[in-house]
C-alpha cells in the first residue's frame, strides 16, 4: 500500500514539474523545476530497485548539469521577448515533435504488450545472489571493461579539445616563465632596504 502511495506521489510530481519546467517564463524557475523532477524520478528509480540509477540522477544530474545550467542562465544577459518570440517561432516545429515522439511512447508500449525480443542468455550475474550496483559492477569491469575505458578516453579527448578550442593568448596580460621563477633564490624575492628612522620606503 504504501508503496502504490509513493509511485503515485512520486509520478505526480514528476509530471507537475516536467510542466512546470516547460511553461515557466523564468529560465531560473525552469532549472529549478527541472530539479525537482530529477529528484522525484530518482524516487521512482528507487521504488523499482534502481538505487545505482537513482543515484546517478541525483549526483549527476542534479549535482552536475542542472547546477551547471542554472549558473550558465543565471550568468547569461537573456532579453525574455527575443525568448519569447522564438518560443512562439518554433511552436509548431515543438508541436510536431510532441506528437512524433508520442506516436513513438504508443507503438513502443504496443509492442512491449506483445513480448519482448529473445536474444540470448542475459550475461548479467543472478540478481538474487548479487546487489543491483555490485552486479553493474561486475558487468563493467568484467564483460565490457574496454568499452568502459574507451569511454573514458573519449571523455578525456573531449576535455582536451575544449581546453584547446577555448584557450587564447591575451595580449595585455603579461606571460609567465616558470623556468625563471623556479630558479629565483630567496635573497632575490625579498630585499630588505632598511630605511632610516622617520624616512618612508623608496620605490
Amino acid at each position: 500500500m504504501i508503496q502504490a502511495i509513493a509511485f503515485y506521489l512520486f509520478a505526480t510530481i514528476v509530471v507537475l514539474s516536467g510542466i512546470l519546467c516547460v511553461t515557466a517564463r523564468n529560465p531560473v524557475h525552469s532549472v529549478l523545476w527541472l530539479i525537482l523532477a530529477f529528484f522525484n524520478a530518482a524516487g521512482l528509480m528507487l521504488l523499482v530497485g534502481a538505487e545505482f540509477i537513482a543515484m546517478l540522477l541525483v549526483i549527476v544530474y542534479v549535482g552536475a548539469v542542472a547546477v551547471l545550467f542554472l549558473f550558465v542562465v543565471m550568468m547569461l544577459n537573456i532579453d525574455f521577448a527575443e525568448f519569447r518570440a522564438g518560443f512562439v517561432r518554433y511552436l509548431p516545429f515543438g508541436l510536431l515533435l510532441v506528437v512524433i515522439l508520442a506516436a513513438e511512447m504508443i507503438f513502443a508500449e504496443g509492442a512491449w504488450k506483445e513480448g519482448g525480443l529473445v536474444l540470448g542468455a542475459a550475461p548479467t550475474p543472478d540478481a538474487r545472489a548479487v546487489a543491483n550496483i555490485q552486479a553493474i559492477g561486475i558487468l563493467l569491469y568484467t564483460r565490457y571493461l574496454f568499452i568502459f575505458e574507451g569511454a573514458g578516453l573519449v571523455l578525456l579527448v573531449a576535455l582536451i579539445g575544449a581546453i584547446v578550442l577555448t584557450h587564447r593568448k591575451r595580449g595585455d596580460v603579461r606571460s609567465q616563465n616558470v623556468a625563471r621563477q623556479n630558479m629565483r633564490r630567496p635573497e632575490d624575492a625579498v630585499i630588505n632596504m632598511q630605511p632610516p628612522v622617520g624616512q618612508g620606503v623608496e620605490l
